[in-house]
């Protein structure tokens, strides 16, 4: 990613970034779980949890980057998503990047593969720790970084 769009706001902290995160998953997570257990047997509703938690983020994410380059975390966060120009991402970045962020977590149930989503976590979390830029995996993929918001 060009550095202009981050020497204008600044990369955003790693704290940010992780408070974003948290706000995200406890509005998206939190629901999707208590309706899954109201409806299914327990044992069932654990299975899927996973792979429902990450299809919604999935979605919620995609869709509110490209709208508006950030969620509702983002904005608690006072953080937002962009591309090399500073710009928001297009509707295909903002995919990409929630569905690099999302599948390891719809893979947790499946035995070898949920093994290997989280060893992918841990680089994915090292990455954003990493380089003048702190881009995380699906940063990188997707061509965005996440900086300090600037305007409203």
């Amino acid at each position: 990613m060009d550095g202009a769009a981050v020497a204008a706001s600044g990369e955003a902290e790693p704290g940010q970034r992780l408070l974003a995160r948290i706000v995200d998953t406890l509005a998206v997570g939190l629901p999707v779980v208590l309706v899954l257990r109201a409806v299914l047997p327990h044992d069932t509703a654990d299975h899927w949890s996973p792979t429902a938690v990450a299809s919604a983020l999935l979605v919620y994410e995609a869709v509110q980057l490209a709208l508006w380059g950030r969620t509702l975390g983002k904005r608690v966060a006072g953080v937002r998503v962009v591309t090399a120009d500073g710009s928001r991402p297009d509707p295909a970045r903002a995919a990409l990047r929630a569905a690099v962020y999302a599948v390891p977590i719809a893979l947790r149930p499946v035995p070898v593969l949920g093994l290997l989503a989280g060893i992918f976590w841990v680089v994915n979390v090292g990455t954003a720790f990493r380089g003048p830029e702190r881009r995380a995996v699906h940063d990188r993929m997707a061509g965005t970084g996440v900086v300090k918001n600037t305007i409203d």
